[in-house]
């Protein structure tokens, strides 16, 4: 079962995370106080909602405890902020990630139970929805809004397999830019020399075939 989202706070970095999840075809509940900004990203998420993040009914009636992952991107009202990390956390979400004001709220994030702080804004938003849908990806490098690079780790069934047995290209719509092996990142590679375990492909395409290739391979279907 795919992961739920919620996301609380909806200026430019939650939107902008958000919007990114959305796109990437998961279920995100996106919560602000403000009505416009829930109406205006209402189209994009599975569920959006005006609400008050300090009253802890709120979070019980939300379902907030059922999420995988919750996105705090308040930041500029640091009780709003703190309260909502704390309640994310006393519902038992297993993953709390908290936008941070400045390196004093950054600390007191991570002190009531954040288990990461960002801080950053929209560019940080839209890496930080990439990256929690790259899943098993080693590294993962934006190199446009739709176009990116990653690292994955030889999947078992390519093992003692080439390139161009695999097809990648074809079958993927993704291209392999280089091999790392240990320390060493090889630009010329023999499309017929088999892959070994331990070997990291460096791969190069469009999001929505790396998120396609992702999912494959988290069910083990290639």
């Amino acid at each position: 079962m795919d992961k739920q989202y919620a996301v609380i706070g909806l200026g430019k970095f939650g939107y902008a995370v958000a919007q990114t999840l959305s796109q990437a075809g998961k279920q995100v509940l996106a919560v602000d106080k403000d009505q416009e900004l829930v109406q205006e990203i209402a189209d994009y998420v599975t569920y959006a909602a005006r609400a008050d993040v300090t009253d802890s009914r709120v979070f019980e009636s939300l379902g907030i405890s059922n999420m995988d992952v919750v996105i705090v991107g308040i930041s500029e009202d640091m009780e709003s902020s703190i309260l909502a990390t704390l309640q994310a956390k006393e519902a038992g979400v297993p993953l709390v990630i908290a936008k941070g004001m400045n390196q004093m709220h950054a600390k007191i994030l991570k002190k009531i139970g954040a288990d990461r702080v960002v801080m950053a804004e929209i560019e940080t938003g839209i890496r930080l929805g990439k990256n929690l849908i790259s899943g098993g990806f080693q590294d993962f490098f934006m190199l446009s809004d739709s176009f990116s690079m990653v690292e994955l780790a030889v999947p078992d069934s390519w093992i003692d397999h080439n390139l161009e047995e695999l097809n990648l290209r074809k079958k993927y719509e993704i291209n392999v830019i280089a091999i790392k092996r240990g320390e060493t990142i090889c630009v010329s590679i023999n499309p017929e020399e088999n892959l070994c375990r331990g070997e990291i492909l460096i791969l190069a395409g469009e999001n929505k075939a790396l998120a396609k290739l992702m999912k494959k391979y988290k069910e083990g279907d290639i």
